[in-house]
């Protein structure tokens, strides 16, 4: 199906009319939600916005049958499903807002995001699979790629919280050795994961042959490049060097990447016999849903597994 959005400029809405832009800033400073959402909210409204006006449609005038082909418009583009439905999301709080201040009626009620099955694609490893990945950073890599990508694999850290950690973000709870991050969506650094021994000693040997003199709010892993020494390392580094390491213990496939170590985590894990929640909590996410797009592919392993089929024959 192809898709009828607009390409949508990054910052200004071009062919709204004047209040549109007032309306949409009014908005946004009424509710009461970090700014990352806030951010978010005014991503997918531009995108409505610019998509009612390229359908010459007069904003005061659309009606619900509209905001249904918006719908549609979005689940045939590019956008993931989970995207789009946080697209439709916003719209419907938008005219909830909009009605409740007696803007424009609410004509996005009942309008549900679609139920389309969500289904992960990146590839988790086996955990045969991570020994051959960290074995082979260790005998390549130097010690600190070597401490990323094993922090990676035993944490299910994202990229971007990684490459945010400080080394003072390092503390304890409870007496548990954790890092502290800023987890996806945050402002702060209020989530953390626990750091066992074998993820946090090569970091350790790192930051005692690499980083004697290191200074107090410093980034965890730091570039050693002339352009950006001392500074922070990027996401796209990060994940050249997973891509790397991954394709050399032949994991060739476009399935595999820095965020299969994530989902590896995940996988692992359930094969231990931990719960989705727990997985929930260590992977952070806020809606359990996201948790179990990541864990699907466990999910016969661990039927098989358990057979609950064969706890029959206990019986008779």
């Amino acid at each position: 199906m192809e898709s009828n959005l607009p390409t949508l400029s990054t910052t200004e809405l071009t062919h709204h009319p004047a209040p549109l832009t007032g309306l949409l800033k009014t908005f946004i400073a009424d509710i009461d939600v970090r700014q990352s959402s806030k951010d978010t909210y005014t991503r997918a409204l531009k995108m409505f916005f610019e998509w009612v006006a390229s359908r010459e449609f007069d904003i005061t005038k659309i009606e619900h049958k509209d905001i249904i082909q918006f719908k549609v418009d979005l689940m045939a583009s590019k956008l993931s499903v989970a995207t789009s439905n946080s697209y439709i999301s916003t719209v419907r709080r938008f005219y909830e807002w909009a009605e409740a201040n007696k803007y424009y009626p609410n004509i996005a009620k009942g309008v549900k995001s679609s139920q389309r099955k969500l289904k992960f694609s990146k590839q988790a490893l086996t955990p045969q699979q991570c020994t051959y990945l960290l074995n082979f950073c260790i005998e390549n890599y130097n010690k600190r790629d070597y401490a990323i990508i094993n922090l990676l694999c035993r944490t299910g850290l994202r990229e971007i919280e990684l490459i945010r950690s400080n080394t003072d973000d390092i503390t304890t709870k409870f007496e548990e050795r954790v890092l502290m991050i800023q987890g996806k969506g945050k402002d702060s650094k209020d989530d953390f994961v626990i750091l066992s021994d074998k993820a946090f000693s090569p970091i350790l040997e790192y930051i005692r042959v690499d980083r004697p003199t290191r200074q107090k709010g410093e980034p965890l892993f730091t570039s050693t490049s002339d352009n950006n020494n001392k500074g922070r390392l990027s996401t796209r580094y990060i994940r050249l060097i997973a891509k790397k390491a991954l394709r050399k213990i032949g994991l060739n496939g476009k399935e595999y990447t820095t965020h299969s170590l994530r989902h590896s985590v995940a996988v692992n894990l359930l094969r231990t016999g931990s719960t989705i929640e727990d997985v929930q909590g260590i992977l952070r996410h806020a809606n359990i849903a996201t948790t179990q797009i990541y864990t699907a592919s466990a999910k016969d392993e661990m039927r098989i597994k358990n057979a609950p089929e064969k706890r029959l024959d206990d019986l008779f």
